[in-house]
């Protein structure tokens, strides 16, 4: 059993007296209680979730380093007429992420590029352009943008194929090499999907020790090294991306429809009762399937904010948070549609990997359902939503049923192991999209290494 097999009991919850001193933010209180917990004779399952919850609180303080002051300091440099009045406003509607530390109010590092990546009026006050949005096209209304072009040409003909040329890269920042050690770095690498063919690996830098199987859930490059010298990690690999449009119509949905993916699986996809009652209450119009996923995505798509989150180590109870919040990043988005989807009978599941268009490329996460006789199909509420911020809800209603073609699928299954797994703690328990690093004792946390992926080509097929 590895260490990062204990987040199964995240959601069993802490002892009272340590939640308070945590929600307090007197982390040290919490985690001195924890370590008098786990010398004692303790049900397992406390165990694990306090083992848990003991390196959560460790890092939680390092996703909050701005005080009030700090905070007002990064608007203002932008926008010198920024008020106190407006900063409280966007923190009392939730726009502002924020957590207690001893007593203090300390908010998110990504707080600011949250605000001006999903509120257009605030960015042009901060004369800051933003660049490429998920799901909305950036293109002036006059011409057709790329993801608008793919849409047509996919309805005119059927599907779109790209072929994609990727180089992924990790290194130990230098301040935190130690010579001598012996490393094991994971970097994520395209795996065999519906959508996904004729994959190739060119090259690795140094020798890759193991790859995975096109087939891995979760398909890493792995390098195990005793490293003397600092240096990159590489991969670099290629494969033709295929996507077929459907238009599934509810009239044409089976009568009889499978079972499998339609489980709990703690801590983040699990039928609580409030989850139980809102699919409940989006789905009571109707028994269709089809129409029951759609609910569930409009519902995601019109209601819930992008918002930039923590690292999803430090994240708990991540959909029911999600439905309760109206707010979460991609990857909380799409947990959430395949919980409810669940919920419902509907067959849910987890893709994810880089979205690696020609205008962007960075980690991206979405779903998968199946609905018969159409069998699986996507859907990626995070650019629904994006589409419908940009009034685009032809854009909005493809990402229902479809995907664009510009994605590298690494991950096809939330809260997988590695092929060989990690040994100690990941800086990601739950998905892997950028890369992981532990030497023998010890994991990496992300601020000690850097990982970056280039799109080298995208032909079109």
């Amino acid at each position: 059993m590895s260490v990062n097999d204990s987040f199964r009991y995240l959601n069993v919850g802490l002892p009272e007296d340590i939640a308070r001193r945590k929600q307090y933010g007197d982390f040290e209180s919490a985690l001195r209680l924890i370590d008098l917990r786990l010398k004692n004779e303790i049900p397992e399952a406390l165990r694990q979730c306090l083992t848990v919850e003991r390196e959560l609180i460790r890092r939680l303080e390092d996703d909050y380093p701005f005080s009030f002051e700090e905070a007002m300091a990064i608007v203002r440099k932008d926008i010198p007429d920024f008020t106190e009045e407006e900063f409280r406003a966007l923190v009392d509607a939730y726009k502002i992420d924020w957590i207690y530390v001893r007593g203090q109010e300390r908010y998110f590092d990504r707080f600011y590029q949250t605000l001006l990546r999903v509120n257009a009026d605030f960015a042009a006050r901060a004369n800051v352009k933003r660049g490429h949005i998920d799901g909305e096209d950036e293109s002036d209304v006059r011409e057709e943008g790329m993801l608008d072009r793919v849409i047509r040409i996919m309805k005119e003909k059927g599907s779109f194929s790209c072929r994609l040329r990727i180089c992924a890269t990790v290194k130990i920042k230098d301040e935190a090499f130690e010579k001598g050690k012996r490393v094991r770095v994971h970097i994520p690498v395209v795996a065999d999907a519906r959508q996904i063919k004729d994959i190739v690996i060119h090259k690795t830098f140094p020798e890759a020790s193991f790859v995975a199987p096109l087939d891995a859930a979760q398909r890493t490059v792995c390098f195990e090294e005793l490293m003397w010298e600092n240096h990159e990690f590489m991969v670099e690999y290629s494969y033709d991306n295929i996507v077929s449009y459907v238009d599934p119509d509810p009239a044409l949905v089976a009568a009889e429809q499978p079972s499998f993916f339609t489980g709990e699986q703690n801590p983040h996809i699990v039928f609580t009762p409030y989850m139980k009652a809102l699919a409940q209450e989006l789905t009571a119009h109707t028994e269709n399937p089809l129409e029951k996923a759609r609910a569930i995505y409009d519902f995601i798509t019109l209601h819930v904010k992008y918002s930039y989150m923590r690292e999803y180590f430090g994240l708990e109870s991540i959909a029911e948070n999600c439905a309760r919040n109206f707010r979460g990043d991609c990857g909380v988005q799409a947990l959430l549609f395949i919980t409810l989807c669940r919920l419902c009978g509907i067959p849910a599941k987890w893709q994810s990997g880089l979205n690696s268009s020609p205008e962007s490329i960075g980690p991206h996460d979405w779903a998968e359902f199946y609905v018969a006789p159409y069998g699986w199909m996507f859907a990626d509420p995070s650019f629904g939503g994006g589409a419908h911020r940009a009034n685009a809800e032809h854009r909005r209603r493809f990402y229902f049923g479809n995907l664009d073609p510009y994605r590298m699928v690494a991950n096809r299954e939330f809260q997988a192991a590695f092929t060989p797994d990690k040994v100690h703690w990941r800086c990601d328990p739950y998905d892997n999209q950028t890369g992981e690093i532990e030497y023998e004792g010890r994991g990496l946390l992300y601020g000690e290494y850097t990982r970056m992926q280039t799109l080298l080509e995208c032909v079109e097929l």
